[in-house]
């Protein structure tokens, strides 16, 4: 069989040669859930408890690293190493996510969690504000990449009829991580064993070691099938594909029986800018769905999260030592809504699921703003309140990145879930802490209630957009959500001749 090279099957260039057929997909699909997809979710799914772990512990280490005896960090130049991490991962998610589409998802997630190893690793040798910025933005870097990767190959590895869960139940893991930063923090602050002036090292070495563990873990997670047969190498695709057949339950009928297809035509690569093209022209309606997705859980999430804090102290007169066992409840409700609710994302379908998620969380952060706004909520009720909010958001949010994961072809997978990743963090994440902190700032607590009166109505519009654009993909094949991309510029050159 005659393929085409690279550069001839660029879009605009004839794709040469008769395309591949298989059933690749449709194996994948079939596969009972084995050991070999609990070594995916394992060695792949760290991933968030990782950026949870960050994300906390850099939080929690803050008045450490302000001491002299540390690294003497003003409160500027915490905020500007937290800056540097946020930066970092917006721009490992766009590199590493482009990559990842072009080099394949085993080498790319080989290569993330080994910067990420390099990046916390140096955080433990930092010496002053520079050498910790940009270890930072090293880590961040590493866990940006690290979503494209990841989402992606687990969504091309896990049956059709469990991706819903598994995608959503993986995401949601990213509290675990915080919970874990939370407690080990305040344990390492506060032991006698290890004196304070080491201990924020010790707490980002931990970080290095366990990444260290991850990546012998994942030298047994193979490539994804999926990418390889739109890379001309059928026969590795269909070596992993019985490797794993091998080693499960074999089904009614036989691995033998006969199976849905589809036609591959190899497409080569697609640069950056003609997968940003697709997605405004081809594919807009899914791209601006996924869009309000991001955006609302990112500016909901940042809103609360980085600034509730200050409110715990402004408005309800908590210690500043006590802040963090008000945030902890928060992380075990974020983490416990994903695990429960995530069946019903293959269940009862994506649009349903995600549009009531996104709208529970809106009625109740609704609900939360009034009884501030009348002063009818305590420091413990009202982080009971946000505890009950988060069950659901956290679920709204997992589905965002399932949906950015699913909803586009196999060739630009990845290096979408990065384009949505980076502009929901831009204007979710960044922005939020921006004007919250603003609004606490000038002390007036009826400002700060039309803040999250906003971030309500934002989490409102998401879940009637979810109704009106959401795809109903559940126990679809991937290839039927999205079809490669290549099929489609084949298809255009028939219509062509």
């Amino acid at each position: 069989m005659q393929l085409s090279t690279d550069r001839d099957a660029r879009p605009g260039k004839k794709i040469h040669g008769r395309p591949i057929e298989t059933d690749i997909p449709a194996r994948l699909d079939r596969l009972p859930w084995s050991r070999f997809h609990m070594l995916i979710v394992v060695a792949l799914g760290i991933t968030w408890i990782l950026d949870g772990l960050e994300v906390t512990i850099i939080g929690s280490l803050a008045p450490s690293l302000q001491r002299d005896d540390t690294l003497g960090l003003s409160a500027d130049g915490i905020g500007f190493a937290s800056s540097s991490y946020v930066a970092g991962a917006v721009l490992g998610a766009l590199v590493f996510g482009w990559m990842t589409d072009q080099l394949g998802r085993k080498q790319i997630f080989f290569l993330t969690l080994a910067l990420y190893v390099v990046g916390v690793g140096a955080s433990a040798l930092s010496w002053n504000l520079t050498s910790f910025a940009v270890a930072r933005f090293l880590t961040g870097m590493g866990i940006g990449g690290e979503y494209s990767a990841i989402n992606s190959a687990i969504d091309e590895l896990v049956p059709a009829r469990l991706r819903g869960r598994v995608d959503v139940m993986v995401n949601g893991t990213f509290w675990a991580g915080a919970a874990f930063g939370a407690i080990g923090s305040v344990w390492l602050l506060n032991s006698a064993i290890i004196p304070v002036w080491l201990a924020w090292r010790v707490a980002f070495a931990l970080g290095a070691l366990l990444g260290v563990a991850v990546l012998f873990l994942r030298t047994f997670v193979p490539e994804s099938p999926r990418w390889l047969m739109t890379h001309r190498r059928v026969e590795e695709a269909n070596a992993i594909v019985s490797h794993v057949e091998s080693h499960c339950v074999e089904p009614e009928g036989g691995w033998g029986q006969k199976l849905p297809t589809v036609l591959i035509y190899p497409a080569g690569v697609f640069s950056p800018a003609e997968m940003i093209r697709i997605m405004v022209q081809r594919y807009r309606g899914r791209s601006l769905y996924v869009l309000v997705l991001m955006i609302s859980q990112a500016f909901l999430y940042n809103a609360v999260f980085f600034t509730y804090g200050m409110v715990l102290t402004k408005y309800h007169g908590v210690s500043p030592r006590a802040v963090g066992w008000y945030i902890l409840p928060l992380a075990i409700g974020n983490l416990f809504g994903p695990l429960i609710l995530a069946r019903w994302f293959d269940t009862w379908g994506r649009r349903r699921m995600i549009g009531l998620s996104y709208a529970i969380s809106g009625v109740l952060m609704m609900a939360v703003a009034y009884a501030m706004g009348v002063h009818a909520l305590t420091a413990a009720s009202q982080t009971l309140s946000w505890c009950c909010i988060f069950f659901f958001a956290s679920a709204a949010a997992s589905s965002a990145y399932l949906t950015a994961s699913e909803l586009f072809p196999l060739e630009m997978r990845a290096f979408a879930i990065a384009v949505f990743y980076a502009v929901g963090t831009l204007f979710g994440g960044v922005a939020a802490p921006v004007i919250f902190g603003h609004l606490i700032g000038t002390g007036r607590l009826s400002l700060l209630v039309m803040g999250y009166v906003v971030a309500a109505i934002l989490m409102l519009i998401a879940s009637a957009v979810a109704w009106i654009w959401g795809v109903d993909a559940e126990n679809r094949s991937l290839e039927e959500v999205a079809p490669p991309l290549s099929e489609y510029y084949a298809r255009e050159e028939e219509r062509a001749v």
